[in-house]
């Protein structure tokens, strides 16, 4: 039995190639990006990039699927594609440990990728990356804010524009206005509703935990599976189903 043989049974030997085939790319590895990246890997897509700045760290082990006590320290992107080429040695996958920003955005060529990925969390580079990776080619798709958030049943894939009540999406389309650097098309993302935890005295939490993020990260996995199955014309039209 080969290793995607229950993948072949379920989406068809033509649909599976695609996936073979597809080229995307991933920016963050973290709480979210890590769980995407994985279902993207162990689905049969054929080459991913990986691109994060961060090392991982002790407070990584309760939410990051990158992260275990034995590699603490270790560059992110190199963790991870260390443990996805141990599930699927013949994957490809790039490790590029960079942060997106002003200075590195150049350096990533979006055409030649069907699909580009946003699991990052500052305002300045995410806002950056959605002006860009909208005005190529490619698929994209982007995750909200899901820190400080406990309910599964709450996450939800919607238009960017649609969002609400997320603090995260409120502050990229503050900074869009400010920079003017807005969507250059409409984009799906993966949110939240739920309102976010507070301690004792409204003080407000940074807490994470590995449910919430591996829901958007499975989800942001699931529609890209989808959109990367399908012939440009259906990625076209089925973007917003």
């Amino acid at each position: 039995m080969q290793p995607f043989e229950r993948t072949i049974q379920l989406i068809g030997q033509e649909a599976f190639e695609r996936l073979q085939q597809a080229r995307v790319i991933l920016f963050g590895v973290g709480g979210v990006g890590g769980w995407t990246a994985e279902a993207l890997i162990r689905s049969g897509v054929g080459h991913l990039t990986i691109v994060d700045f961060d090392v991982v760290q002790e407070s990584n082990l309760n939410r990051q699927i990158v992260a275990t006590a034995s590699n603490i320290g270790e560059k992110k992107v190199e963790a991870m594609r260390s443990r996805l080429l141990s599930v699927i040695p013949s994957a490809d996958i790039e490790a590029v440990q960079c942060e997106y920003g002003e200075q590195t955005y150049s350096r990533f060529d979006f055409n030649k990728y069907d699909l580009v990925i946003d699991a990052i969390d500052d305002v300045a580079a995410k806002t950056l990356l959605i002006h860009e990776a909208t005005g190529k080619a490619a698929a994209f798709l982007s995750s909200m804010g899901a820190g400080r958030k406990t309910d599964i049943g709450q996450v939800r894939m919607s238009e960017f524009r649609k969002v609400s009540g997320c603090p995260l999406a409120r502050a990229i389309r503050q900074k869009m206005k400010a920079t003017g650097r807005y969507e250059q098309r409409k984009f799906l993302c993966v949110w939240s509703p739920e309102q976010a935890q507070t301690a004792d005295g409204d003080k407000v939490v940074k807490g994470t935990m590995a449910p919430v993020v591996g829901m958007f990260g499975m989800m942001l996995a699931g529609k890209a599976l989808q959109l990367l199955q399908n012939n440009d014309k259906q990625k076209k039209n089925n973007m917003f189903n």
